[in-house]
């Protein structure tokens, strides 16, 4: 029987007949076509794809993939500054290079080329979107051991309009790969280079630069070590981050990168674990879940070094050794803290792409509901389920706490305004309230004789704009400045926000914390001035 969809006028009276009338005819589940035609892709389309949300450390991790892809051993992130500027970030690597043709493909949007089945580039798109997406121009220059230098450029403006890739001069290709002569290119390799980051501090403020720098490095370094820390691990392969002044020659930053394991602890946090369990999907395919139980309370940087405990749980999904998604339960479940360690490695089988999915980042996975259901009713080898091994890897958790004579009580947790490794201790060591907005901190101007001001309903604290300076010593600062200050604010207020009703006893605790704030940020000042 259709379905009888009436046409309904804005009285909300019936008008009309039915859009759906006995007699129209019988489905059709093919559309008749009456014939094809041609509609290349405008060149905005090259807008388009620089608009994926790559961030930075997954655009540069894309860059290694094609490095990796090339069967090098060294691979180079090279940042350039000319004094305080910074200007230019360079990939260099020792892999075999490649020729015109190849080059020609390598640079064409979704250039058809046959992936090795244990290759990390799918598309063909990874190199051109993960660098204009952070840079104005990308520049490629390559040679392989038979073949003389070569090199194509993209420029974001010119791509946008037609589409058309510039040829590098010989003659700076071969300067350019010279320059890497000894580390880490010898007799191959490719180097490519950004131009007009558009993340670099553009201000040519030295002091800002080195802070980026530091920040921006270390973060790069946390990333690259997680998503490629089997490779890492081999003794045949590295990963290095250097920072070199051009003006002077100067390389003041030189390390390597260090694997970072996720499941690199001493010992199991429960006797038996890992364990492997099979999910079994609807084709026959069985898809091995690595189940692991952290050991509570680590400090290891494996276990702290990435994200939130909500964030660090779940699975963590493999494509031919390459991380792919760190964490998260695909839909399985909520993410919960006492779940917290949990964390399931699942090297993802060639040929089911239609249960498992890539991002063309390769920053995350999608499954199909078919594995979700496997996981479900997955078992090892003795029977156990992995709904079992959840119920397992809460109670270790759960236990800890007990033993720690600890059973704190749930608080609103921080938001904007807190440095993240702030937000990331909190998270560890609090649980917090469900279907609670998290509580900001901002600056605002306010009275001089006030230090904080509450919105309660928005769940924000307003800092005194006019004291800001003042605590920072001058220093510029950022939505997550002073960290010290903030954090011994949210420990001071944040129950205010958990109590619906004022009582006298919290009005008289809130003017005594003002007064006393107010006394310490004016002596702050008066130090400062003087």
């Amino acid at each position: 029987m259709s379905p009888n969809y009436a046409v309904q006028d804005p009285s909300g009276t019936a008008e009309g007949r039915s859009v759906y009338e006995a007699g129209m005819g019988d489905w059709q589940f093919e559309v008749p076509t009456t014939g094809s035609k041609r509609l290349p892709p405008d060149a905005r389309y090259m807008e388009g794809l620089a608009s994926q949300g790559y961030g930075f450390e997954v655009a540069v991790a894309d860059l290694v993939d094609n490095s990796i892809d090339a069967g090098a051993r060294d691979v180079v992130v090279h940042f350039l500054r000319d004094g305080g500027r910074l200007v230019t970030l360079l990939v260099v690597d020792d892999g075999v290079g490649m020729d015109d043709d190849t080059l020609d493909v390598a640079m064409t949007v979704g250039g058809r080329r046959s992936y090795d089945r244990n290759a990390l580039g799918m598309f063909g798109t990874g190199l051109k979107s993960a660098s204009l997406s952070h840079a104005e121009s990308v520049t490629v220059v390559t040679k392989t051991r038979r073949s003389r230098p070569i090199g194509r450029r993209w420029r974001m403006e010119q791509a946008r309009t037609d589409f058309l890739c510039d040829i590098v001069e010989p003659t700076f290709a071969q300067t350019l790969l010279d320059r890497y002569a000894d580390r880490p290119i010898t007799w191959q390799g490719t180097v490519v280079r950004w131009d007009g980051v558009k993340d670099f501090p553009s201000n040519g403020d030295a002091g800002q630069t080195d802070r980026y720098l530091i920040r921006v490095i270390n973060n790069l370094g946390l990333h690259l070590g997680l998503y490629f820390h089997r490779f890492l691990a081999r003794d045949d392969f590295n990963i290095t981050i250097a920072a070199e002044d051009v003006t002077t020659g100067t390389v003041y930053m030189d390390f390597g990168v260090e694997p970072m394991d996720p499941f690199a602890y001493p010992s199991t946090g429960k006797a038996g674990y890992p364990r492997r369990y099979a999910a079994v999907l609807p084709t026959g395919d069985a898809v091995t879940l690595n189940a692991h139980v952290w050991p509570p309370k680590s400090s290891l940087p494996e276990f702290r070094g990435h994200g939130t405990v909500l964030d660090r749980q779940g699975f963590y999904f493999y494509r031919n050794d390459r991380l792919v998604q760190a964490g998260g339960w695909n839909r399985l479940r909520q993410p919960e803290q006492h779940l917290s360690l949990a964390r399931v490695a699942v090297d993802i089988p060639s040929g089911l792409a239609d249960v498992f999915r890539l991002t063309v980042k390769k920053a995350g996975v999608e499954v199909s509901p078919s594995f979700t259901a496997a996981v479900e009713s997955a078992k090892d080898g003795d029977g156990s389920t992995f709904t079992e091994y959840l119920a397992v890897a809460d109670a270790v958790y759960r236990d800890a706490r007990k033993r720690a004579g600890v059973e704190r009580k749930p608080v609103i947790a921080p938001g904007k305004g807190f440095d993240p490794s702030v937000r990331r201790v909190i998270d560890e060591e609090l649980p917090f309230l469900d279907g609670e907005e998290p509580i900001s901190i901002r600056w605002q101007k306010l009275d001089p004789d006030v230090f904080f001001e509450l919105d309660r309903v928005e769940h924000v604290v307003y800092l005194n704009q006019h004291y800001r300076t003042a605590l920072s010593s001058g220093r510029h600062g950022g939505l997550n400045d002073l960290p010290m200050v903030k954090s011994l604010v949210y420990l001071l207020l944040h129950k205010v926000f958990e109590s619906e009703v004022r009582g006298s006893r919290e009005k008289d605790n809130l003017r005594l914390w003002q007064h006393i704030l107010v006394a310490a940020a004016k002596s702050e000042l008066g130090r400062y001035e003087a």
